[in-house]
C-alpha cells in the first residue's frame, strides 16, 4: 500500500514539473492570406497589432506597410522598432499597425520593366511592379481597411529593390502614402531611368502632405550598368524633390558612412521614425 502512495504521488510530481515546464508560444503577431487577383497567387501577410489593440474599441491606428515583410526578413526587427518607439518613456512614434507583407519574388515584384540587356539576364522574372502596385492599392489596403482599425496616415518603408519599388510608388502613385521610408534604393536599375521621371509630387500643384525620408549608407557601385553610386543616386533623388519647393512635401536625407548596404535598414529606419513623427502626431 504505501509503495502505491508512493507511486502515485511520484507520477503526481513528475505530472506538475511537466506542466510547469511546458514552453508557451511568444505570439508578435497575426498571419493574414490573401487570394490575389491581381499578381494570381496567394499572398501572406504579417500583422503586428499594437499593446492594447480591441476591435471594439472606437481607437484607430497608423499602418506601416512593410516591403521585404517575411518573418526571416524585416518583419520582426522593424516591429521591434516600432514597439520600442511606442514606450510610454519613449513616444516617439503613435501606436501603430505594420503590415509586413511576405516576398514570393521580389525580383519581379518590385522592378518595372528595363531595356538593359544585363539586367535582363540578371534579373529574368523582372518587370512586374505594376501588377504589384496594383496588389497594394486595389487589395491589400482595402484589406487592411476594412479587416482592422485603421486611419488616414500610411506609411511604407522599403529598402534595396524595396526602395526602388517605393521610389516608383511616390513617382506614379503618391496618394498611396503619406509618408516614406526610402532605404538605399536600387536606382541603378534601367540605367538610372526612374531618376528622369516626371511626378506629380514634383509639381506645384501637388497638395497632399507627404513626408518622405531617404536613407543610405556606403555602399558604393550598384551593380547595374552606368557605374551607378548608390550615395550619390539616392542624393539625387533628394535634390530633385527638394527643388520641387513644394511646402506640403517634405524630404529628409540621412547619410549613414558607417553602415553599408547590409548594415543600414535599421538605423536608418530608427532615424526615419524621429524626424517623419513630430509630436505633433502623438
Amino acid at each position: 500500500m504505501k509503495k502505491k502512495i508512493f507511486f502515485l504521488l511520484l507520477l503526481f510530481a513528475v505530472n506538475v514539473v511537466t506542466i510547469a515546464q511546458t514552453p508557451k508560444p511568444f505570439v508578435l503577431g497575426v498571419i493574414e492570406e490573401i487570394q490575389s487577383v491581381q499578381l494570381q497567387e496567394k499572398r501572406i501577410v504579417n500583422i503586428y497589432l499594437p499593446e492594447g489593440y480591441q476591435q471594439k474599441d472606437s481607437a484607430t491606428y497608423p499602418v506601416i506597410y512593410l516591403l521585404d515583410g517575411s518573418a526571416d526578413e524585416d518583419f520582426i526587427h522593424i516591429t521591434g522598432l516600432v514597439q520600442y518607439n511606442n514606450f510610454p518613456w519613449i513616444n516617439r512614434v503613435p501606436k501603430s499597425i505594420v503590415v509586413g507583407i511576405a516576398n514570393v519574388d521580389r525580383r519581379r515584384d518590385f522592378t518595372y520593366p528595363t531595356t538593359i540587356a544585363e539586367d535582363k539576364k540578371t534579373f529574368p522574372t523582372s518587370g512586374g511592379s505594376a501588377k504589384f502596385i496594383a496588389f497594394i492599392q486595389k487589395e491589400l489596403q482595402p484589406f487592411i481597411e476594412k479587416k482592422y482599425k485603421t486611419n488616414a496616415s500610411k506609411t511604407i518603408i522599403g529598402q534595396s529593390l524595396g526602395g526602388l519599388l517605393a521610389t516608383e510608388i511616390l513617382f506614379t502613385q503618391p496618394a498611396l502614402f503619406n509618408k516614406y521610408i526610402i532605404v538605399s534604393p536600387s536606382l541603378w536599375w534601367n540605367d538610372g531611368s526612374l531618376l528622369q521621371k516626371k511626378s506629380q509630387v514634383l509639381q506645384d500643384s501637388f497638395a497632399r502632405p507627404t513626408a518622405i525620408y531617404i536613407g543610405v549608407g556606403k555602399e558604393g557601385l550598384g551593380p547595374g550598368k552606368g557605374n551607378h553610386v548608390m550615395e550619390v543616386d539616392a542624393n539625387i533623388l533628394a535634390d530633385k524633390l527638394k527643388a520641387a519647393k513644394n511646402k506640403n512635401v517634405l524630404v529628409y536625407f540621412d547619410y549613414l558612412p558607417q553602415e553599408d548596404h547590409a548594415t543600414v535598414t535599421h538605423q536608418a529606419v530608427f532615424n526615419a521614425f524621429r524626424l517623419l513623427y513630430p509630436a505633433a502626431d502623438k
